[in-house]
């Protein structure tokens, strides 16, 4: 009792001391605050009261006409035992994560890259063109190459060369769905990340090449993996997070090419399923329940990329 009785002011003293110094902190810096608070409260209002409103639904069966009922752990446990479209759902979510995560960040930067190295006008145009996918429909262009009939672009000419004698079903039949979808969402994927990569090495100072050149790197590609890699940290890690967020945002895309439900719920993924309960069922506990376990796994994923881009370089 002695020790903690001796112990127990100069807890309460550090602690005082702590809070005095950071509130004193704040007010030095309150014209910062002040500047940050419209775009704070609209942060707090649009997305984090969203997520923790999400979370707390998921606990509930809540149909919109009824005042939400807590049930616990009903949802999930319906989830993970009584649902198995949602087993197809997550699996296909960790399929589209898994390719197009990694492979749209890779092209975004290999192009980024690419385009880097060419004259300023030829950039400008290039940039456009790899970025338009981005801000048009293009499923429509696409639902035109992959149609079933002869009339379909990628049909015809495979029947013209001789290569197949009958017409292939690209988005009805369940072999080729997903990698049809698979190929047209990795064509669209130069996004954000794409322009995020040209900034990025756009700003890197120039001044590193000549050091490395002293230090002993040699060409090109030992100074993409020794300078700009690691000088552009801050963007790789912005372009892997948007990256990783589309990858399992996966859904209306699908939709778009090969309609809602595709074929046997080939290509079904937890966007779409919690799309069908929270827009069709009405269901939105059990959505939300969905949501939240979407967002803890991109959450995870994203945690994951930071982690291993944070080591590039060192």
């Amino acid at each position: 009792m002695t020790n903690e009785t001796q112990f127990a002011p100069k807890k309460q003293s550090f602690l005082g001391h702590y809070m005095k110094t950071k509130l004193r902190e704040a007010w030095n810096n309150k014209v910062l605050y002040l500047f940050m608070l419209p775009f704070m409260a609209l942060f707090i209002t649009l997305t984090v009261l969203p997520v923790i409103t999400a979370i707390y639904y998921g606990f509930t069966y809540f149909n919109i006409l009824e005042a939400p009922k807590f049930i616990f752990w009903d949802n999930y446990v319906r989830m993970f035992i009584a649902d198995d479209l949602f087993m197809t759902a997550f699996r296909n979510t960790m399929l589209f994560a898994v390719i197009l995560g990694p492979g749209g960040y890779i092209l975004s930067l290999f192009f980024a890259w690419l385009i880097n190295e060419l004259s300023p006008k030829v950039r400008a145009v290039l940039t456009l063109v790899y970025y338009a996918p981005t801000l048009a429909n293009v499923y429509v262009v696409w639902k035109l190459i992959f149609s079933s009939d002869t009339y379909g672009l990628l049909n015809g000419n495979l029947l013209k060369l001789g290569l197949i004698t009958q017409n292939i079903r690209w988005l009805e039949d369940v072999t080729y769905i997903v990698p049809c979808c698979i190929i047209v969402l990795l064509w669209s994927s130069l996004g954000v990340s794409f322009l995020t990569f040209i900034a990025g090495f756009q700003n890197v100072d120039r001044t590193l090449f000549e050091a490395g050149a002293l230090d002993g790197v040699k060409n090109r590609w030992q100074e993409l993996w020794y300078i700009t890699l690691p000088y552009m940290r801050p963007q790789m890690l912005f372009g892997a997070i948007m990256s990783i967020t589309s990858a399992f945002s996966v859904g209306d895309q699908i939709t778009a090419l090969a309609g809602y439900p595709t074929q046997d719920y080939v290509a079904h993924t937890l966007l779409l399923h919690i799309q069908d309960y929270g827009g069709s069922r009405m269901e939105m506990g059990y959505a939300c329940a969905l949501t939240t376990v979407l967002f803890f796994l991109m959450v995870i994923c994203n945690k994951l990329i930071q982690k291993i881009i944070y080591k590039v370089g060192e």
